[in-house]
């Protein structure tokens, strides 16, 4: 929220409804290590009735109100472990204390539900709410929270089934999803991505599910985003006069894309022609988040290859081409040759090394849709390494007893020398998954090590 401040005699001043209120100013003392030694390095920062100042922008002062100590919180997450059915359940969210995370329900009764978020103020919806407001006037100001009822959820759709993937609420069940023009513009801005318009053109289709079938339905690899792109990239080419050098230079890889069926593999060369063509388009189709009104990626993306002149398709697979060519001597290589697994140290951030062990990864970025989500990149290196995407997942099958399998990125211990440390990598890599141990009896006849604590 933007706002001049005043200097005066008597120190800071900003303006709210027109009068003036003094800045409340603050020492704050930051301790840190560097190498071995501990030092102290000192801000003044400043403080409104809107929070902390985090910015100057225009020459206006930006402060962030955000409900970031709030005990309801904590209580609201153990009151949710300690709920025994849906209606439990619901009065953990009438508490209305989660300010950041949507939240997928689903129960051995076979309710299941849905919220898109759960701590929402209540806004003046004449204000894009996605840009900084006016704090100079209460008009802007918090009033309020939004009742439960009131806000983007579903319960018990009549489809069966529910599906987020960081997309817009009004899909999440299909044709039974919530309506958009029911709430206002501030509380789901969210646009669509092409990994929810995959989840639901999979589960749209009737399915009996296994446990084992919800893990291979959330491991399909079709990439609908190049249902878009390639078709644009193959008018392009076929457009181009016969005396154009990009006719015969693009003759293969545009035959291999044409054959392609849109799926990742890790022994598919069109996926990686595909996957290291894509990001080299319009930077507009990479866009996930937007502001109320704005086109959202699926929109972006189809917008691009309605509009896009040939050269903007064709030029970047020639860049991909002659790229290869210098990455591994020739431009048919498959996915899974560039697009790898690898953990050396456990580190935050990871070291790469295309010389020592790693494991082909057949999957690719959510960007372009990819459920199995695996975002890579070069690191100095030719090869690509995942540094995004699925890193901890877990199918859960509730009745009498619970049912769960699940996979992590490498191993369970952050320890190089343990051999817990990539006891997972190979099954990360081919999305196999594992029993989870959860009931007791099945802890202690799997317990490598048992032992007293204090002992």
């Amino acid at each position: 929220m933007p706002r001049r401040s005043t200097k005066t005699d008597k120190g800071l001043f900003y303006e709210y409804d027109k009068k003036k209120f003094p800045v409340i100013q603050k020492k704050v003392n930051i301790r840190y290590l560097d190498g071995a030694i501990l030092k102290t390095k000192s801000f003044n920062t400043y403080f409104t009735n809107n929070g902390p100042v985090m910015a100057i922008r225009d020459g206006k002062w930006i402060s962030l109100k955000s409900k970031n100590r709030n005990t309801q919180s904590l209580v609201q997450s153990w009151v949710r472990t300690k709920a025994k059915s849906f209606e439990d359940y619901q009065k953990a969210m009438d508490l209305k204390a989660n300010a950041s995370n949507n939240t997928v329900y689903a129960d051995a009764q076979g309710n299941i539900a849905y919220w898109h978020g759960n701590f929402i103020p209540v806004r003046n919806p004449k204000y894009n709410w996605a840009n900084v407001v006016d704090g100079s006037t209460s008009a802007t100001a918090w009033k309020g929270l939004h009742n439960v009822k009131d806000m983007v959820h579903v319960y018990n759709p009549a489809n069966g089934w529910l599906q987020n993937c960081n997309s817009t609420p009004f899909s999440v069940a299909g044709k039974n999803s919530p309506i958009k023009a029911d709430y206002p513009s501030y509380m789901a801005p969210d646009g669509e991505n092409f990994r929810g318009i995959a989840a639901t053109k999979l589960l749209s289709k009737p399915q009996k599910y296994t446990l084992d079938k919800v893990i291979a339905t959330g491991y399909d690899t079709y990439l609908p985003a190049f249902e878009v792109l390639v078709p644009a990239l193959l008018k392009a080419y076929a457009q181009l006069p016969q005396s154009d050098p990009l006719l015969e230079e693009l003759k293969a890889p545009i035959a291999v894309l044409k054959a392609w069926d849109y799926r990742s593999g890790e022994n598919s060369q069109a996926a990686a022609l595909a996957l290291e063509w894509a990001p080299r388009l319009n930077p507009i189709i990479q866009k996930v988040y937007i502001d109320p009104g704005e086109k959202d990626q699926v929109e972006n993306t189809i917008a691009f290859a309605a509009s896009a002149r040939p050269n903007e398709l064709l030029d970047p697979l020639k860049a991909t081409i002659a790229d290869l060519n210098k990455r591994f001597g020739k431009w048919q290589v498959s996915w899974g040759e560039i697009n790898r697994f690898q953990r050396l140290t456990g580190a935050i951030n990871e070291k790469y090394d295309d010389n020592l062990a790693s494991y082909p990864v057949g999957f690719g970025s959510a960007l372009w849709g990819q459920l199995p989500s695996y975002r890579s990149n070069p690191f100095k290196t030719n090869k690509r390494y995942g540094f995004s995407g699925n890193s901890f997942v877990c199918a859960v099958e509730f009745g009498k007893k619970i049912k769960a399998k699940s996979i992590l990125a490498g191993g369970n211990s952050g320890d190089p020398n343990s051999k817990h440390f990539n006891d997972q990598a190979l099954m990360y890599s081919k999305g196999q998954f594992k029993d989870v141990l959860f009931y007791k009896e099945d802890v202690v006849k799997n317990a490598e090590k048992t032992y007293q604590p204090g002992n």
